[in-house]
């Protein structure tokens, strides 16, 4: 993990560049993946799942009785644990729910919007190495309180042809039935243009590995919904004299263990704390099951020593991070200076692991600096907003007028005379 001391401003925009890929390999390979399920269907995710899963499937749903085995193997205290989550992420998610007003703009003039369920969407759970059941609670809690009338989930099976046994309990603990054996860009493939087993679905969710994101990135081309665009998944952590370098260094630690392409960021004022949480770092690295993944990951990634807090977030802000963490005593004193994050931690309490499992948040969300302009996901990324309008005769003869002026003005003569008809009829009576 490289130390940075005092970088120049002009040099914070290269400071805030991601980990690069190889672009135009990965696009080729994943269009070519793309085509291959839209043309061949079922056939090319068993060819798939023996090239990349090392599988020969025998079937790409999952059935009810392996749910039942999934369930009755995982133990009380998991279920426990997964239930306390489920509760908070429901608890929060609930209660975005927003009571549409009716709104009368002019007297006569009623305009109000409906929320309504997305009818089909479909759900990615990474099943690797780091099989994430967490991601469907995230998911399938917004999915079904939004009222979805079909949830697919797609998810890779392991080299026995079984989908993780905590997966399957999650999904079937949210009441996800249409599960299935398929992961990477093909998964994406099959939701985005359904095969002879794998339904169809008009908007896709959950994160991924670059080709994951790369498919999500191209189905959007042809007309499919994504959630947000997204990559590797970042931390950024603000620590101050005040922060604990033990937890500083356990934090950083927890996000680069995701994956050798993800990338932590620690920003501080402070060289003591800089040094101390370095030291630490390297302490907790060797303890760790996947401390190669880890020590991948901190190659991308830096501890920057700036003038003050101040610079701190005026850095963070420009990086955008997907995580944020505000390690210090005073940190609630510090939240109005946040502008660009997806989600933020709040004190030397407040880990990331916490938000990524039970607080109630949604750990879905926007990396790459695509923080600056796209939210996490939420309630309302599971629904469309339909407005409604309705005019009374008052109403027609209050806004008409301007109606037909403004549709005159622009060349519009039948939009005028859908007005002018009306009005007519109504002067008539």
């Amino acid at each position: 993990m490289d130390i940075i001391k005092y970088p120049k401003t002009q040099r914070w925009k290269q400071l805030c560049n991601r980990p690069v890929y190889e672009k135009e390999q990965l696009n080729n390979v994943v269009k070519n993946i793309l085509t291959e399920v839209k043309k061949n269907q079922d056939r090319a995710l068993f060819n798939y799942a023996k090239l990349f899963d090392k599988v020969d499937l025998k079937a790409v749903a999952v059935v009810e009785n392996e749910i039942e085995i999934a369930i009755n193997s995982i133990s009380e205290e998991l279920k426990a644990a997964i239930n306390i989550a489920k509760q908070n992420i429901e608890k929060f998610h609930s209660a975005q729910k927003i009571n549409e007003q009716i709104i009368e703009t002019t007297p006569g003039v009623k305009c109000w919007r409906k929320a309504t369920g997305i009818e089909k969407v479909g759900l990615y759970i990474p099943g690797g190495s780091a099989p994430l059941f967490s991601t469907i609670l995230m998911l399938g809690i917004p999915a079904k309180l939004a009222e979805c009338k079909e949830i697919v989930l797609c998810t890779p099976p392991n080299r026995l042809g079984e989908v993780n046994a905590a997966i399957l309990y999650t999904a079937s603990l949210i009441g996800i039935t249409k599960i299935y054996k398929v992961g990477g860009a093909q998964a994406i493939a099959a939701m985005a243009y359904g095969t002879e087993t794998v339904p169809q679905v008009y908007k896709i969710f959950g994160p991924g590995n670059q080709y994951v994101t790369k498919a999500k990135e191209l189905i959007l081309q042809d007309g499919i919904a994504i959630d947000m665009p997204a990559g590797p998944s970042e931390v950024l952590i603000i620590a101050d004299a005040t922060s604990n370098p033990i937890f500083v260094a356990a934090d950083l630690l927890s996000q680069a263990e995701h994956g050798a392409d993800s990338q932590v960021i620690l920003l501080s004022d402070n060289n003591d704390i800089i040094e101390q949480s370095i030291t630490e770092l390297e302490k907790q690295l060797e303890q760790l099951p996947r401390v190669e993944i880890a020590a991948k990951a901190l190659k991308n990634s830096k501890a920057i020593l700036l003038e003050n807090i101040d610079e701190c977030f005026d850095f963070s802000n420009q990086y955008a991070p997907e995580h944020l963490i505000i390690a210090s005593k005073n940190a609630i004193d510090y939240i109005d200076k946040i502008t660009n994050a997806g989600s933020v931690f709040i004190g030397n309490y407040s880990c990331e692991s916490a938000g990524d499992y039970a607080s109630g948040t949604n750990h879905t969300l926007p990396t790459n600096g695509f923080a600056r302009n796209y939210s996490g996901v939420s309630l309302e990324s599971f629904q469309k907003k339909i407005t409604f309008q309705e005019l009374s005769k008052e109403g027609i003869k209050r806004i008409g007028p301007a109606v037909e002026l403004m549709a005159e003005t622009e060349g519009l003569f039948a939009h005028k005379n859908a007005i002018t008809l009306r009005l007519n009829t109504l002067n008539n009576d």
